[in-house]
């Protein structure tokens, strides 16, 4: 009697246990280039201008708490350089041209560390810092988006503004220099990641 005692005892115990503790689960997710979207705006002496990236990769793994996400433990993005289209091919070429895309196919993004994480339901306001990497030059930046989780997907939407000449690009021209783009551009993404 006292063995059936105890063991109900045990049981119980466990069972308590099993329901208080939080189950932390990571998941992959990667990124789904038919449905995402990268976008850079740009200036020139002329007028504005847009390039749009039509090759898209990344991963993306999170961990999450009885369905909230509580970390953030990698996020990795790449831009093939030659899919980046303006629909004007002298443009394309010249930023082809300007990225020396002929040595350096990819531009990527590593994250180091998240500096923040601030949920409410199933959106998350998210900082954080990682290395860009355009035409072979690395530099660390800061980054803030806002994070959406849904059931099998993660939408990630943000924008950031860099100067081509932090990364060693100079600007493209056009028409024998007469043509010139402004330093600044603004990078603007709708990234989706599916499991």
């Amino acid at each position: 009697m006292k063995t059936l005692k105890l063991f109900k005892l045990l049981f119980t115990s466990l069972f308590i246990l099993a329901l208080t503790t939080q189950t932390s689960v990571a998941q992959t997710y990667n990124l789904d280039n038919s449905t995402s979207t990268l976008k850079i705006d740009g200036t020139s002496n002329l007028h504005d201008w847009q390039i749009i990236a039509e090759n898209q990769q990344g991963k993306l793994l999170a961990d999450f708490e009885d369905g909230k996400l509580t970390r953030l433990q990698q996020l990795d993005f790449i831009v093939i350089a030659e899919s980046l289209k303006s629909g004007k091919s002298g443009m394309d070429k010249n930023t082809y041209k300007a990225l020396n895309t002929g040595k350096y196919k990819q531009i990527t993004f590593k994250l180091s560390k998240v500096n923040n994480i601030n949920c409410s339901g199933d959106v998350c306001k998210v900082s954080v810092n990682g290395n860009l990497t355009i035409s072979g030059s690395t530099k660390p930046i800061n980054i803030s988006f806002d994070m959406k989780i849904e059931e099998s997907k993660i939408s990630l939407i943000g924008s950031k503004t860099i100067k081509m000449t932090d990364f060693g690009v100079d600007p493209p021209t056009a028409m024998f220099g007469t043509i010139t783009t402004g330093d600044a551009i603004d990078i603007k993404f709708h990234s989706i990641f599916k499991k």
